[in-house]
């Protein structure tokens, strides 16, 4: 299916929110079972529920990278919102990621990741900008992943909490969308918990390209699967998709 045009109009939102309403979504369950869907955290402990947003905004004035083109006229084409988190973070410091994060008690996780994203990235949207979601994801570090997609509108005014987040990028959804991607890969033949001989694993590794660089898993398989159903129309499942070990802490 070819994709759609990527400029961020009433047409592409119309189109993206029916594919996932129109999509099955395959959900996790938070205890560790014989069989679950998917990758298995590492221990038996109980996962942690996160909600992220994959956020569609204006390109703006790129993606400010290097190996990117920066524009010097705003443009309306649609882009993702990606942070790079901030380096005094306990959990993946310097690790590209989608804005969110773990559930408050009684809390949906549409509204954990509308809230996550107005404290990481100054963004505030209501209920009305989610247009569905993606399936769950088991990262290796124990969490529960659930993607929720969100039109976010131009989102000219972005301010990054220090805490959370060291820079914000507007990733052109058409580069979700290069010949390069994804990028798969093997974890070495004999990989354990901690690096140790001894655990043999038979999934890919998915990294997604952006400009020279790439990101991994679990951002990368979301960002896969947002591609695959929201931008060509095919309900690929990413469940199974491997990180590589230094996302598994």
């Amino acid at each position: 299916m070819a994709p759609p045009d990527l400029e961020r109009s009433p047409v592409l939102k119309a189109l993206i929110h029916a594919r996932l309403q129109a999509f099955e979504v395959m959900s996790a369950t938070l205890t560790p079972a014989e069989g679950q869907r998917g990758l298995q955290p590492l221990g038996d402990t109980a996962l942690r529920h996160a909600a992220v947003c994959v956020a569609l905004i204006d390109e703006g004035h790129g993606a400010n990278l290097d190996s990117l083109p920066r524009h010097a006229h705003w443009s309306t084409q649609a882009a993702l919102l990606l942070t790079r988190r901030a380096a005094k973070l306990r959990r993946h410091a310097g690790q590209w990621a989608l804005p969110g994060g773990r559930l408050d008690e009684g809390e949906t996780p549409e509204q954990a990741a509308l809230r996550e994203m107005h404290e990481e990235v100054g963004l505030q949207l209501d209920a009305s900008a989610v247009l569905g979601r993606l399936d769950d994801f088991v990262s290796r570090s124990g969490f529960l992943i659930t993607p929720v997609v969100v039109w976010a509108g131009a989102a000219q005014d972005l301010d990054p909490n220090p805490d959370e987040v060291a820079s914000i990028h507007r990733i052109a959804a058409c580069e979700m969308l290069r010949a390069d991607a994804p990028m798969l890969s093997d974890l070495p033949a004999q990989t354990g918990p901690a690096g140790e001989a001894g655990h043999t694993l038979g999934h890919k590794v998915l990294r997604m390209p952006v400009g020279s660089t790439w990101i991994a898993a679990p951002t990368a398989a979301i960002l896969y699967q947002f591609r695959e159903l929201c931008l060509l129309g095919r309900a690929t499942r990413v469940a199974h998709f491997e990180q590589p070990v230094f996302a598994w802490k």
